[in-house]
């Protein structure tokens, strides 16, 4: 199962970009990850922000094919341990889903459209997160889910 993660803005912190790419490489012999970043869309009126998340929806939806498993992360998912993420990406590789599509929004969040879609609503906390941590959290928290799920030692 290849799995895909499309999220709104760079990573412009070096730091992050280094915790990012060192887990990609471990991820390597799991499975194939595929990041997308696509350029949020400037707010300049605080009254458009519904208009902009739809336009930044559409840019989401040219990324995810319509037989995708789709995963957002939101404040109002589902908070799960990382076992529990583990057994979900289990449950999901069983169904013989080829692409799970992990989305994380902008720092507004994300379209109704978007949320709609999504398979599974997952939240990492009812904290809130700088965006480009939320994407190091993300692909920690996969790498970490195949770990358990191979019976290694990583999670402990």
């Amino acid at each position: 199962m290849k799995i895909k993660i499309i999220a709104l803005g760079k990573i412009k912190e070096k730091f992050l970009k280094d915790g990012i790419e060192e887990f990609l490489k471990r991820l390597k012999p799991y499975t194939p990850i595929e990041i997308i970043e696509l350029q949020p869309v400037d707010i300049k009126n605080e009254n458009l922000i519904a208009k902009t998340l739809e336009e930044e929806a559409e840019k989401i939806l040219t990324h995810i094919k319509k037989d995708s498993y789709v995963i957002t992360l939101e404040i109002l998912g589902k908070q799960l341990s990382s076992e529990d993420f583990a057994a979900k990406i289990n449950e999901i590789a069983g169904f013989g889903i080829s692409e799970l599509v992990f989305v994380i929004g902008s720092s507004h969040g994300l379209s109704k459209k978007i949320s709609d879609i999504a398979d599974f609503k997952l939240s990492f906390s009812k904290m809130t997160f700088l965006h480009q941590f939320t994407r190091l959290l993300l692909i920690e928290q996969i790498y970490r889910a195949f770990k358990i799920l191979n019976n290694e030692t990583y999670h402990k």
